[in-house]
């Protein structure tokens, strides 16, 4: 019986962990898929780099008690699986927005982004945000247009000198 407890008291602490130390974590209630929906849902995310996980909700409700989310509780009610990502704070909420839009079955409850509690809507405004990449371009742009606004406006300058010689 003492192995049993030791167990679970194991498994709490594992789910207490990842919710510490992931950057976000996206909590989803999955019935109604099918097997091979699930089996591809679980591969988009493992591409990603995203552990999605079933645990029982009375083990990760002990765990959100440690890791101080208890707000997350009132959403562990029924089939529930969570996405936890350690490196990209987007691509747990991006991808499973995305799955969920396809698939009606899949619902998403709530998430966690860097230690705050989400709601549906945050989670879903994450969703919709560009990727680090994405990001990246969009910042290497904006530093490109100054130089790129010069480099126009010399070459402007130059032809005007040129027609003015000729």
């Amino acid at each position: 019986m003492s192995n049993i407890i030791e167990q679970k008291k194991q498994v709490v602490t594992e789910i207490a962990d990842k919710f510490q130390a992931s950057q976000s974590t996206v909590i989803v209630d999955y019935r109604g898929l099918s097997v091979s929906e699930v089996t591809e849902l679980r591969k988009q995310l493992r591409e990603a780099g995203v552990d999605f996980k079933v645990y029982k909700n009375s083990m990760t409700r002990r765990a959100t008690e440690v890791a101080g989310l208890s707000e997350l509780d009132e959403n562990l009610t029924g089939p529930t699986a969570i996405a936890f990502s350690n490196e990209d704070v987007i691509a747990p909420a991006k991808i499973l927005n995305e799955f969920a839009k396809k698939h009606e079955a899949l619902e998403i409850k709530a998430g966690v982004i860097q230690g705050n509690v989400a709601t549906v809507e945050q989670v879903q405004e994450l969703a919709s945000l560009p990727n680090y990449e994405g990001l990246l371009s969009m910042l290497l742009s904006v530093l490109q247009a100054p130089v790129r606004n010069f480099a126009y406006a010399a070459k402007a300058i130059a032809e005007q000198k040129e027609e003015q010689g000729a």
